[in-house]
């Protein structure tokens, strides 16, 4: 499992723990199953707090995406497909409303977001 960690990145660390670890389960990269490292073996490897690695875990826990037994580890949990797609839809949602954003601030319309869309999403 890799995970890259940036400093000059506007996200804090632990999000992108969450989101690398969420985006290789979503991929088929860990599959149900999947032993995680240790809280502690992974922040050392990062060189961060444990508490970092236990906020992010929390978070994927919360999320769904792995489940954690006492005196065991952390693994990755069968993936719902519906609770996939909802991920998906999520980050689709955010990367528009970024995309929206821009385009009002560049004067561009909606006709002409939906022109973009159709032709990117269609592959013309």
């Amino acid at each position: 499992m890799d995970i890259i960690i940036s400093n000059s990145s506007g996200e804090a660390i632990y999000e992108q723990i969450v989101s690398q670890i969420k985006a290789q389960i979503m991929s088929g990269q860990l599959s149900e199953g999947d032993a995680l490292p240790s809280m502690r073996a992974l922040a050392q490897s990062l060189r961060i707090s444990v508490i970092t690695t236990k906020r992010a875990y929390e978070e994927l826990e919360r999320d769904g995406f792995i489940i954690s037994q006492t005196g065991k580890g952390s693994f990755v949990k069968g993936q719902d497909r519906e609770l996939v797609r909802e991920e998906y839809l999520r980050q689709t949602e955010q990367l528009i409303v970024q995309a929206c954003d821009k385009a009002r601030t560049g004067g561009i319309t909606v006709e002409e977001i939906h022109e973009l869309v159709d032709i990117i999403y269609n592959g013309e």
